[in-house]
């Protein structure tokens, strides 16, 4: 495993003054594959912990695990209380007035763009989006100079990207806080809103048996990653081949927080789940494999059958776009128990409590 090693630079957010330290060298716990695209992680929490605690009290959001319990909580109860302002159409919390932030996708989304630029609007701020063609970033510049020069220019940063490594990347080089919008690796802001919709409609999400059926993909990261600090059962139903990473499953298992189970029977992985999880079986990038894979996945499609093992008070949930027909059916989709549109609204709302956080607002 390679050991890392370099300086935390302390920054003023309002003046130009800057002073570094040495950072000790310590090993990597995610090993060389965080520059591959199947497999990326982050530096170990406490080496991360002292690279964010260096932006003058504002924190990076790459990672759930970055983070203990009681923030996790903290963050999600701030987002419930936000969301029921904007509810009831009060306006007047305005936290981000003033502030700019700078939104590149070398990923296009819809649900990433829309909620991140009308959140940080609703709150007062102004959001730039920067597609593609736009930045070209690792390409036409590297990342380093552009997280350097958007730092100047804006007061947060947020990045879908591909490689794990970019986030990173940004981060380490960012004055202003970094926000994980996607990476091959991991998805944090959808699991954060997904458990905010747990527990809105649950009641809780501590005890809950989750269950994702499908590809062990950047969205099972990001549960194992949660499973890794907040308590509840967490199972996921692959194909075999198709498991998630296993550096993060051990990760998971080993902070002995969750029951966490990998298996190949979706059936009986969803007896008595409170949540049935899909996600596509193919991702952006992999398009060239969705012919394969829908035979590798045949029997792990989401389809009322295996929602009706699950049980009565299973919700089903999916992080969208759905190829409706492929792994999940309309039927499904469109049933009384999927909460899969309060999910995506709660995009937005989980959004603005963890930018709240990280602006140390």
């Amino acid at each position: 495993m390679a050991a890392i090693s370099g300086h935390c630079t302390f920054r003023s957010h309002q003046f130009p003054l800057s002073f570094t330290v040495p950072v000790a060298s310590s090993s990597s716990f995610y090993g060389e594959a965080l520059r591959s695209s199947s497999i990326s992680l982050a530096s170990p929490p406490s080496v991360h912990r002292s690279l964010i605690s260096s932006k003058g009290g504002m924190k990076d959001f790459l990672h759930i695990s970055d983070f203990d319990k009681a923030t996790i909580m903290k963050i999600l109860d701030r987002a419930a209380e936000v969301k029921a302002q904007l509810k009831s159409g009060d306006r007047s919390f305005a936290p981000f007035k003033g502030k700019t932030m700078a939104m590149i996708f070398a990923k296009p989304s819809m649900r990433t763009r829309v909620s991140f630029e009308t959140g940080f609007f609703l709150l007062g701020g102004h959001a730039i989006y920067l597609g593609p063609d736009d930045i070209q970033m690792g390409k036409r510049e590297e990342t380093r100079d552009v997280a350097r020069v958007l730092s100047r220019y804006n007061d947060i940063i947020m990045a879908r990207v591909f490689g794990h490594q970019d986030i990173l990347d940004l981060a380490k080089f960012s004055s202003v806080p970094v926000i994980n919008g996607l990476t091959d690796y991991n998805h944090p802001c959808q699991i954060m809103a997904d458990a905010l919709t747990i527990i809105e409609h649950i009641g809780q999400l501590e005890g809950t048996k989750v269950v994702y059926v499908g590809d062990g993909n950047n969205i099972v990261h990001s549960w194992l990653l949660l499973a890794s600090v907040v308590p509840f059962h967490f199972v996921c139903a692959c194909p075999k081949g198709f498991e998630p990473d296993k550096e993060t499953v051990e990760k998971a298992q080993k902070a002995g927080i969750s029951k966490i189970e990998i298996t190949n029977d979706p059936k009986e992985a969803v007896k008595g789940a409170d949540v049935v999880y899909s996600d596509v079986w193919a991702s952006m990038g992999q398009k060239e494999e969705a012919a394969h894979r829908r035979q590798v996945f045949q029997g792990f499609q989401v389809d009322e059958a295996l929602m009706k093992i699950a049980g009565r008070k299973a919700y089903f949930m999916h992080c969208l776009p759905a190829e409706r027909g492929v792994e999940v059916t309309d039927g499904v989709i469109e049933a009384p128990n999927s909460i899969v549109f309060p999910q995506a609204e709660n995009r937005m709302h989980a959004q603005n409590a963890i930018m709240l956080h990280a602006l140390g607002l």
